[in-house]
């Protein structure tokens, strides 16, 4: 295995981050399950696999490795639980440090992938999927395009998600509002019907890089050179260039200026929502059921598209959520062992199901013909706008890539909440954004020979 120490090395003072992952992972909790059973294992390929799924996702992916356990006597998964998303990478970048990576699957959030490909841990999905023929057509076209550079597929995806908008459809029709909004623009316009029908503020809005991200991504316009980091290395974001960093924090500001969405910080936002006290919340679809759990019933949950900015915006939204990276362990076994497990997780039964039991989008298209895919679907219909936005989305659509996707979003996130707490302008915070970003992109190019 060629280890990129260099690129390991990168990122150090970032392990301790504790970001907020795009799919709701980020204040997960779970058991690490280290002990892996000698005697189921006995006689058979065991292969490692760190995820970041805790708490009752975690519980379903567990059943689903215990049912691929099951259904063959070839191989034994030991799944293990590493944290969050940034806990996970964490655990990888120290265990490959040492020269020896002690899993063979690793479970990664989209942030992560420029520093997977860079790091020589990890071979290609691609590799395989050529080489047994597997039939890609049959996984959603968005979510492979995400994970695909150079025309090469580097990881499957597996949990993925979209930020949409959720809505109060009581306030909504005590308010005469008989349209959802499309934009941020018309939300500031309805917002005193809104008030005016009780709400305490007509939008709670998490102060989140991610959201950032995807209006700008709505605009059309790249963050980054290079063709958004897909093309090459980037070596400069473009995004204070373009006008569109611009663009989203002085509409972010003026909706906190005219009382439309209140600063609630990096942790508020979906709480509000649920109780009632805003009428207007952005979340990832992965919450809807948690969502609507936590609304009870106190009133109907209406579901639209991730908003633009204004009218002039058109582009569609990128994904989150994680996808499974095979590690380079060079043993062809182990290797030949993975890509059987990959191909079970990916399945249409098992994408069926866990999408009812987590509410990620099935990668599997064909899980829509499951029954367990229908009658989730019956008893929740708000999860349709996120599949419709998913389709309506392109390949085009699916973000940037470089090394420095998690320390660029931090940026993101202090230097709008120093704007909203009006310490600076929008002007002096996409500045600092871009000084910032720019400083690490170098830094992690020099220490990567980009």
């Amino acid at each position: 295995m060629k280890l990129n120490k260099k690129a390991l090395r990168y990122g150090v003072g970032l392990l301790s981050a504790a970001l907020l992952a795009a799919c709701g992972n980020g204040n997960a909790s779970g058991e690490t399950n280290d002990a892996s059973s000698s005697e189921a294992a006995e006689g058979k390929t065991e292969l490692v696999f760190w995820h970041g799924m805790g708490g009752s996702t975690g519980e379903a992916l567990q059943s689903i490795v215990d049912g691929y356990n099951e259904s063959q006597d070839e191989v034994f998964v030991n799944a293990q639980y590493q944290g969050t998303y940034d806990e996970t990478l964490t655990k990888l970048r120290s265990s490959a440090s040492g020269s020896q990576v002690g899993a063979d699957l690793v479970q990664v959030f989209e942030q992560g992938m420029t520093f997977m490909i860079d790091s020589g841990l990890t071979v290609p999905v691609q590799d395989y999927v050529d080489e047994t023929g597997f039939e890609l057509g049959d996984l959603e076209e968005n979510l492979l395009a995400y994970y695909t550079k150079d025309d090469t597929l580097y990881s499957m995806p597996f949990n993925s998600s979209t930020p949409i908008m959720y809505y109060n459809a009581d306030v909504f029709e005590a308010a005469g509002i008989e349209e959802a909004p499309t934009t941020f623009e018309e939300i500031i316009e309805i917002s005193p019907q809104l008030i005016e029908a009780g709400v305490e503020m007509p939008m709670s809005l998490t102060i989140y890089g991610w959201y950032i991200e995807q209006f700008i991504n709505k605009t059309e316009e790249d963050m980054y050179n290079n063709g958004n980091g897909r093309e090459g290395a980037p070596t400069e974001v473009v995004f204070d260039q373009n006008g569109s960093m611009l663009k989203a924090l002085e509409t972010w500001n003026k909706a906190q200026d005219e009382g439309v969405a209140p600063n609630v910080g990096r942790t508020g936002g979906q709480a509000e929502f649920v109780s009632g006290q805003s009428a207007i919340t952005l979340a990832s679809t992965a919450t809807l059921r948690q969502i609507l759990t936590e609304v009870d019933g106190r009133f109907e949950v209406g579901t639209a598209y991730f908003p633009a900015l204004d009218a002039e915006d058109q582009g569609g939204v990128s994904i989150g959520g994680a996808s499974l990276w095979m590690i380079d362990s060079e043993d062809e076994a182990k290797k030949d062992a993975t890509w059987d497990f990959i191909q079970y997780l990916v399945t249409p039964e098992v994408q069926a199901q866990w999408n009812a039991d987590t509410g990620y989008f099935p990668v599997n298209k064909n899980a829509h013909d499951e029954q367990v895919f229908k009658d989730n679907l019956a008893e929740f219909p708000q999860f349709q706008t996120a599949i419709d936005q998913l389709h309506d989305a392109t390949a085009e659509d699916q973000g940037a890539l470089s090394g420095v996707n998690q320390e660029a979003r931090m940026h993101y996130e202090a230097e709008l909440e120093r704007l909203l707490n009006n310490e600076i302008t929008a002007e002096e915070a996409v500045q600092n954004m871009a000084d910032q970003t720019n400083a690490a992109l170098e830094n992690y190019n020099a220490t990567n020979n980009q």
